[in-house]
């Protein structure tokens, strides 16, 4: 056994021999050593999680471990490895290219050759393009490595279906505040001193680390050094100390979609509280107030319609004030606008119209509208009968004709059904009164 092997090789510090004595950040020297000590992921490592069953079999197939920073994928695919006497050897896709994965295939078979299976672990891995990842196809379906891939976004969207179609998706939760708290417990066992902080601070630290075990420690460093000999920071000098981290948001990822979802659904659910909570989470994290006031103004158009015609005046108007005042000041007029269609009456009747008049103009072709409604310019179009027989509604009773004016051979059509709330009751009230015209009139 080399001494590297007798040392483990966990880290580059206890690879090179400085593992004592050397400094070492909290959350290396915090690095469970059994998957025991995990935290936060019970769905995969508790009494019955998925990959305590695997290991149960002793059969390990490949996975792709998805979800946020700092949840412990790295350290599990390691720790299995170690369980499955699989020789651990790890890459990162945004430092590796097509010779450095035909480098690590030959390493692995030539170890396989002499008895020894590789688990690969790629961080990053849906950084790898469609090709690179199609390299990995020939190399998991013979047994030459276990491949176990590490992405912080959709696998769904981001690797291939035939690399998906090989590997089981298992999903990493970020770590709830009982998992942060029981990560601060250990790290004040380790150091021997308890953090100086007061129970709101230490409320506050559990919250600034947004579910990422390894951003709770590297706060907790901060915290450490900054304090003076007996010195206890309340919740406010806290967020002095350590500047408080950004929230995990990435305009264009996971993150950005799922919130605006959340913002597009409680608002459609009437819920004012919810969906402006998902608002300042968006503001907080730096999205453009103007894409969330362009998508305000589709809530208006999709959700509210003409239940309140002035929904979308008021979104409209939101978006103009922005504009018009800028920031921090302009972000009140759409946070104005989210209570005002939140609250307002909803209907998707002219949304669901739209969309069934769209497929209809689609599938009917290019029919001629009846000719009593064609304007006749010309004395050829008055000899067809263009206009023919058209009735000037405001000269009629009601100012009401009741004339079709669909194509002949469609025959009269019906899109629209605005519910019986807001202001469309009024609506629904006029269309039944000109149905009612048009039975008597025999139209």
């Amino acid at each position: 056994m080399t001494p590297r092997a007798q040392r483990g090789g966990s880290n580059l510090f206890t690879a090179a021999g400085l593992d004592h004595g050397a400094p070492r950040p909290l959350a290396d020297k915090l690095r469970p050593q059994k998957l025991s000590e995990v935290v936060g992921q019970d769905h995969l490592l508790g009494p019955d999680g998925t990959l305590t069953r695997m290991l149960e079999t002793k059969s390990l197939g490949s996975l792709v471990f998805w979800g946020p920073p700092g949840t412990g994928k790295t350290t599990v695919a390691r720790l299995l490895a170690h369980e499955t006497s699989l020789h651990f050897e790890q890459i990162s896709a945004i430092f590796t290219g097509v010779a450095d994965l035909k480098k690590v295939f030959e390493q692995s078979r030539a170890r396989r050759e002499a008895g020894q299976g590789t688990l690969l672990f790629v961080d990053e891995v849906h950084r790898f393009n469609r090709a690179q990842q199609d390299s990995f196809l020939p190399v998991v379906e013979d047994g030459t490595i276990v491949l176990v891939g590490a992405t912080t976004e959709n696998p769904s969207f981001e690797l291939n279906a035939a690399l998906l179609s090989r590997a089981r998706v298992l999903v990493f939760k970020s770590l709830d505040g009982a998992a942060i708290e029981k990560l601060l417990r250990r790290a004040e066992e380790i150091e021997g001193k308890a953090l100086p902080l007061d129970e709101d601070a230490r409320a506050s630290l559990v919250r600034m680390a947004d579910g990422d075990g390894r951003a709770s420690l590297t706060l907790t460093e901060e915290i450490w050094r900054a304090a003076r000999s007996g010195e206890t920071f309340d919740a406010a000098a806290l967020q002095d100390v350590v500047q408080r981290r950004a929230p995990i948001y990435d305009k264009g990822q996971d993150g950005h979609y799922n919130l605006i979802s959340a913002l597009h659904k409680s608002v459609r659910g009437s819920d004012p509280d919810a969906a402006l909570y998902y608002l300042a989470r968006m503001f907080d994290a730096g999205e453009d107030p103007l894409y969330l006031a362009r998508r305000i103004v589709r809530m208006a158009v999709e959700d509210v319609g003409l239940a309140d015609p002035q929904a979308l005046v008021i979104a409209n108007a939101a978006k103009d004030a922005f504009d018009f005042l800028g920031s921090p000041e302009g972000e009140l007029a759409i946070a104005q606008a989210v209570i005002y269609i939140a609250t307002a009456p909803k209907s998707n009747a002219a949304y669901v119209a739209y969309g069934a008049a769209m497929r209809m103009a689609k599938e009917g072709g290019s029919l001629l509208p009846p000719k009593h409604i064609l304007n006749a310019p010309t004395k050829l179009m008055k000899e067809e009968d263009y206009g023919a027989g058209y009735e000037y509604d405001h000269d009629e009773a009601e100012a009401f004709s009741g004339q079709n004016y669909f194509p002949d051979q469609l025959g009269r059509q019906s899109f629209y059904n605005p519910p019986d709330r807001g202001f469309e009751r009024e609506i629904r009230k006029r269309l039944d009164y000109w149905a009612k015209l048009r039975k008597e009139r025999g139209r």
